[in-house]
């Protein structure tokens, strides 16, 4: 079993933290999805496949108007109340994740891979202080 952000098996990029605030079957979509630096976009939707469930983030004009896929393992907080997602990463480390064009891509194993193996070797932060 593969392990990075702090000492965490890969497989748990595609799940939710345990205190992440998630409950199974609540709708994330429309949500408010922001990075330590700032707000990221909007969750367009949530998908899972080959058990690497992730989110679909709209970035509006931020990122030239695409989308951007980001593993629920990376989220820190959800306050449905609220309507907002955090995530444990900045906007640049978002930006720089592997390009999401198609939702052909959210079926991809190869791609998908990829995107959790670029979440999953970001530099761990701690987010107790935030």
């Amino acid at each position: 079993m593969r392990e990075g952000r702090n000492g965490v098996p890969m497989e748990s990029i595609w799940a939710y933290p345990a205190g992440s605030g998630h409950t199974e079957g609540q709708d994330l979509t429309g949500c408010a999805v922001a990075a330590a630096d700032g707000t990221i976009g909007h969750v367009d939707r949530e998908a899972e496949h080959f058990g690497m469930r992730h989110l679909v983030v709209d970035t509006g004009v931020w990122v030239f108007g695409r989308s951007v896929l980001v593993p629920v393992g990376v989220v820190t907080g959800i306050d449905i109340g609220a309507r907002s997602v955090t995530v444990a990463c900045t906007r640049a480390e978002v930006k720089a994740a592997p390009r999401f064009r198609t939702d052909s891509e959210t079926m991809d194993r190869d791609y998908l891979a990829s995107v959790g193996d670029y979440y999953h070797r970001l530099p761990p932060r701690d987010t107790s202080a935030e």
